[in-house]
């Protein structure tokens, strides 16, 4: 039989691979919709997100949905938004490299069932952890890689722009390439985003 989304959360609500299974509130499998048009991948749960076993949630989970509505993407309309991990590392540290290696069977499954047409990383460790790559994410984002077939393009992750508003011009350039690949591909990929809005 071929595995679906839910058995895939079944899994990750779960499991114990690691540490941080020991200090979650909730699990945080993703949100979003089937066959989306982009994966967004971030790095793992704040403290709202460990609240609420939903994944951006608290602030940066605010800018992130008005960066992707800036380009037509929506949560409820095109998207689909996981993290590297699906538990919350403590004092909101980056995961482990261990740790995200324990995580990682289930973000390629949660993409394999999928099958977005574009992945859209948020920072570092986000874009590390897809490439097995140590580049930073200066030199990492803004620009086009192939992902098992995948173009994946990388930007910063929202709380960096919460914390640096000098990143919001550059993010946006970032944005405006992957809707640029997005339109080239699917030229009415909006569609879905238009009628979402309407039906609001």
């Amino acid at each position: 039989p071929s595995i679906t989304l839910d058995s895939v959360n079944q899994k990750i609500v779960a499991c114990h691979n690691c540490v941080l299974s020991q200090t979650r509130t909730s699990v945080v499998p993703g949100e979003g919709v089937m066959h989306p048009h982009v994966m967004v991948i971030g790095e793992g749960p704040g403290e709202d997100e460990d609240a609420s076993g939903r994944p951006f949630v608290g602030k940066a989970g605010q800018l992130l949905d008005k960066m992707l509505a800036s380009i037509c993407l929506s949560r409820k309309s095109n998207c689909f938004i996981a993290n590297i991990v699906k538990c919350r590392p403590p004092m909101n540290r980056a995961p482990m490299s261990d740790e995200a290696a324990a995580c990682s069977g289930y973000l390629q499954a949660q993409i394999h069932i999928l099958k977005p047409k574009l992945i859209l990383a948020l920072g570092r460790t986000a874009i590390q952890n897809l490439l097995q790559s140590d580049k930073g994410i200066n030199a990492l984002r803004g620009q086009f890689f192939d992902y098992n077939g995948i173009p994946l393009i990388a930007t910063y992750h929202p709380s960096a722009l919460l914390r640096d508003e000098t990143l919001k011009r550059p993010a946006w350039e970032d944005l405006k390439k992957a809707r640029a690949k997005l339109t080239e591909l699917y030229p009415d990929y909006a569609a879905e985003f238009f009628k979402e809005q309407n039906r609001a």
